[in-house]
């Protein structure tokens, strides 16, 4: 700007860090920033949306290649008709079928033959009872190994046809259930963008009050949501990462989520700077060097936690991971560097009508919070144990949770492959429409028949289908119980041990509810596996940034006890309030991974203030000065996060509605209770040995606080002193107290 130095070090600091910022971010060489984050929109802009058409919702394609169901898939190109995919029609009356309803069955039956492989469909099978029909539809396999959601809402069409009053008629199968997944996951991208923006504009329109602070957020962490899609994309098409649709659903959520809570944070900061300093660049700086690391150390936090989804087994697991990793990253990139750029390039006036000037005073440590850290200070240990033991009790809302979600209540509607399922349930053996596939040696094909029909809950076997060259068999085994349930998974454990026991059979069992069963191991697997990995992960990261043990130690277990009271919430209004009959497998660990990570992450921007304040003010002064000054902001980044998550409800899927919702209780605990209350009350307990074994936890000379606060020095703003990067040190280059020239023309228009 004219008349402000023309210099791109705003500050004579002797941090070096702080002039280095202060170089980057300076007066032009901020434009240098602004064209790089332009040069790679442009470059990720063309492939950021193909995330979405690369996504694999095959629930085989989740597996581990060493699971029963995924070899008896790999099998499957052997036989004939592998690319073909099953859908039944089912027709049913309650007071028994009339000859007009079988008419119309066998019109049904001309009619559908052009949707099944080589244009024929067998004649219909009947029930036992008399009053029911089904047809097996037979229907060919598309370039993605499935049918194409439009091709079988034609088929239903044309199966409800012409049908006489009072006969049903419902279609499931693999096919029909294929085209209700796609269906749940159809315009996925769009929707999910757009609530999430929305939501995030309403909160932080609440949070600024400012007509105009907000885009710089919004549109910051939409650069950033634009970024990790094309690089997850990347990775998919190229590095063979398998990626499933809520994977990426979530992936726009956690984008949206850390990177508002990232820059909420940020602001927050430059906004305090801003009364303290005349040139915002050095505003800018100090903010930086202030805020940078607690925000760089919780995204690596998140991010180191989310890598630890590497170990596991499920690749929906798996993939998750590095998705979610490079989300935190890209959102941490954009917010500490493209929403800084923005917020200089406008200047002070983004903040109207609360336009923060030098020389007034920042709300920052007053109010709510201020007030709050007083009344825990008189009696911390006795909060911090009353507390826990309400927490403990919340936690106790778990006990009897149902592990386990039937693929009929997997939605939050009733789709029609559902609704067939029941209906064929109803008057043939459920598992009709998805029977368990056995495949063996062709020569032990008699003995393996013959041992799978003495199983318990085994209807039938099939007719014996040879591969094309001979060597292998393939039976197909009518459970008598649902495909979803877990009496089919019982009977399919009784099946694989009857058929394993065949001498040279090497008989696998595969099928959709192999599959599923299958799956709920790996994820058995992987909640053993994972948790206390990411427990140790983050242990590590803690004691690496506070230099000490019982503090990290400490927000550990306060973040467990925070997961178990939200899952125990949780699991109350799931049961209560939505009517959901269980929790999806995957639901625990993804959830405390979540809210570990960033249940962690919020206890890092409380602490790293407190820290800063403690080596300034003493243990008690500090932890309380820290608590008032970060309180707002954490508590809004808190809301923030938790409303995010919350718009994976839209989908359609009661696996992402119930960790959306575990995710927004576990934030909203952390925030409103464990981080300010539990936290603060724990380290004024302990005292300095919370941060043992720590410089900060040595107590000083001259007593508990004596000795080791440095008084505050008028500043240019009358703020802190120069120990703190606020006082003279930051004045700005020229040595004036006051605004220089540059800043003094930028008035008018509120800076």
């Amino acid at each position: 700007m004219a008349g402000e130095p023309q210099t791109d070090e705003p500050s004579a600091s002797p941090d070096r860090l702080t002039r280095i910022i202060g170089r980057v971010f300076g007066r032009r060489t901020k434009w240098l920033v602004l064209v790089a984050w332009i040069a790679v929109l442009a470059g990720v802009g063309p492939v950021a949306n193909m995330i979405y058409s690369s996504t694999d919702d095959d629930a085989l394609a989740w597996l581990p290649a060493s699971a029963e169901s995924t070899r008896v898939a790999a099998q499957e190109d052997r036989f004939p008709a592998a690319e073909t995919v099953l859908a039944v029609a089912v027709y049913a009356r309650d007071s028994g079928l009339t000859p007009a309803d079988r008419a119309a069955v066998e019109a049904a039956r001309t009619r559908l033959a052009p949707y099944a492989e080589g244009g024929r469909i067998g004649a219909p099978i009947p029930s036992p009872t008399g009053k029911a029909l089904a047809l097996m539809v037979p229907m060919p396999r598309d370039a993605n190994g499935g049918v194409a959601a439009d091709r079988v809402k034609e088929l239903r069409s044309d199966v409800r046809a012409g049908l006489p009053d009072g006969l049903q008629a419902k279609t499931t199968g693999p096919a029909s259930a294929g085209a209700d997944i796609g269906d749940a996951f159809a315009g996925l991208d769009g929707t999910l963008l757009i609530v999430s923006v929305a939501v995030v504009a309403i909160l932080l329109l609440i949070t600024y009050r400012s007509p105009s602070l907000w885009l710089m957020p919004l549109l910051a962490v939409g650069v950033a949501s634009q970024l990790a899609s094309a690089v997850v994309y990347l990775l998919i098409a190229h590095a063979g990462l398998v990626v499933n649709s809520a994977n990426a659903g979530i992936l726009t959520v956690l984008v949206f989520g850390a990177g508002t809570d990232y820059a909420l944070l940020l602001i927050s900061r430059y906004r305090e700077e801003l009364h303290r300093h005349s040139d915002r660049h050095v505003a800018m700086a100090v903010a930086l060097r202030r805020a940078g690391p607690a925000v760089v150390a919780s995204a690596a936090t998140v991010a180191v936690g989310l890598l630890c989804l590497l170990a596991a087994d499920l690749n929906s697991n798996q993939g998750l991971g590095p998705v979610g990793a490079i989300g935190v990253v890209a959102a941490l990139l954009s917010m500490m560097t493209l929403l800084p750029v923005l917020l200089l390039v406008f200047g002070r006036w983004l903040f109207w009508p609360f336009v923060p000037r030098p020389g007034t005073e920042s709300r920052g440590g007053h109010g709510l919070w201020e007030r709050i850290g007083t009344r825990v200070a008189r009696h911390p240990r006795r909060v911090w144990l009353g507390t826990a033991v309400l927490l403990g009790a919340l936690a106790l809302g778990s006990v009897g949770m149902t592990v386990g979600l039937p693929a009929t209540d997997m939605y939050t509607t009733r789709p029609e492959s559902v609704t067939g399922q029941a209906l064929l349930a109803e008057y043939f053996p459920a598992g009709s429409a998805a029977p368990a596939e056995i495949t063996g040696s062709a020569a032990r094909s008699a003995e393996l028949t013959a041992a799978a029909r003495t199983v318990p809950g085994v209807a039938s076997v099939g007719t014996p289908l040879t591969s094309t060259d001979g060597s292998l068999v393939k039976l197909q085994a009518v459970l008598t119980d649902p495909p979803d349930s877990a009496a089919a998974e019982r009977t399919v454990r009784l099946l694989r041990a009857a058929v394993h026991a065949v001498p040279g059979a090497d008989a696998a069992v595969g099928g959709a509810t192999a599959t599923a069963y299958d799956t709920d191991v790996a994820n058995a697997h992987d909640r053993r596996l994972v948790i206390p990995l990411v427990l140790g992960v983050v242990l590590l990261v803690l004691i690496l940034l506070l230099r000490a043990l019982v503090a990290p130690l400490l927000l550990i277990g306060t973040v467990v006890l925070s997961f178990g009271a939200a899952l125990g919430v949780g699991w109350l209004l799931f049961k209560h309030v939505f009517g959901f009959a269980g929790v999806d497998q995957s639901l625990i660990i993804l959830g405390f991974l979540f809210l570990v990570a960033l249940g962690v992450d919020y206890n890092i921007f409380l602490i790293s203030r407190s820290r800063e304040e403690v080596a300034r003010h003493g243990h008690q002064a500090g932890m309380l000065r820290g608590l008032a000054v970060t309180g707002g902001v954490i508590t809004s980044a808190g809301i923030v996060l938790a409303a995010t998550f919350a718009v994976l409800n839209v989908l359609p899927l009661v696996a992402t509605a119930e960790l959306g919702l575990l995710v927004g209780v576990g934030v909203l605990l952390d925030t409103l209770v464990v981080r300010p209350i539990v936290v603060p009350a724990l380290a004024l307990d302990l005292g300095r040995r919370f941060w043992w074994p720590s410089r900060l936890g040595v107590r000083p000379a001259g007593g508990e606080d004596a000795g080791d606060a440095v008084p505050d020095e008028p500043g240019p703003a009358g703020g802190a002193a120069a120990a703190d990067g606020r006082g003279p040190a930051d004045a700005p280059a020229d040595g004036t107290a006051g605004q220089t020239a540059g800043d003094a023309q930028e008035a008018p228009a509120g800076r």
